[in-house]
């Protein structure tokens, strides 16, 4: 029997990463700021002639005294990149990848391990989610509260945030707290039966003290 047009397609089991809603507000609030919205800065950038992304970055400061980061961002816009930073479902779609990226090729094996961590780490709260980026999966509650990190070949650091707290049992001070670094202790993984009761601990504690 064919599929019908009105099949439902699955839910990603990532959330849009917080920064979009930050990217979404400054595009809105770009056209007050600089005298033109994002359509009309893209369009003014093809009226210009320039084909290089460097170049067009470079008039956009030196012309248009645009700060580094929003000259960096319309430029990249321009030139058909970017799109995953202020569109939930684009980003979603470019999280997919990250994470098969991450856990392709030599790292391949990691991903049982992978997918275990990022089940716990979904499971700690209802209001967890994964937002995952180029080389690691944050876990977020109100901050991030704990990372998945494909360190080597054969291992993956789970990473908490517990401040100043004293590493213990298998934590690992990351030295991350005397840095202001939001992750201060990790724990190597190398199989699925790493993750144990300590783990499990310390991931709710990460998660609770982010309440």
């Amino acid at each position: 029997m064919p599929r019908t047009a009105t099949a439902t397609k699955k839910k990603s089991v990532y959330s849009a990463h917080p920064s979009i809603a930050m990217v979404q507000k400054w595009v809105a609030e770009l056209k007050q700021k600089t005298g033109h919205s994002l359509d009309e800065w893209l369009s003014l950038i093809k009226k210009s002639g320039l084909k290089d992304e460097q170049e067009r970055r470079d008039w956009l400061k030196q012309e248009h005294g645009m700060g580094t980061n929003s000259a960096w961002w319309i430029a990249e816009r321009s030139v058909g990149k970017g799109t995953e930073t202020d569109d939930p479902g684009q980003y979603l779609k470019a999280a997919e990848g990250y994470v098969e990226q991450m856990f392709s090729g030599a790292k391949a094996d990691l991903k049982p391990i992978y997918d275990a961590l990022l089940k716990l780490g979904l499971k700690v709260g209802k209001d967890a989610k994964a937002c995952p980026c180029q080389t690691i999966v944050p876990l977020y509650r109100k901050h991030v509260f704990a990372q998945i990190k494909p360190t080597t070949r054969t291992r993956i650091d789970l990473g908490f945030a517990l401040g100043d707290m004293k590493a213990q049992g298998r934590l690992i001070d990351t030295g991350g707290f005397a840095k202001k670094d939001r992750i201060t202790h990790r724990i190597p993984i190398e199989s699925v039966k790493d993750i144990d009761d300590e783990v499990k601990h310390w991931l709710k504690v990460a998660y609770e003290r982010d309440a």
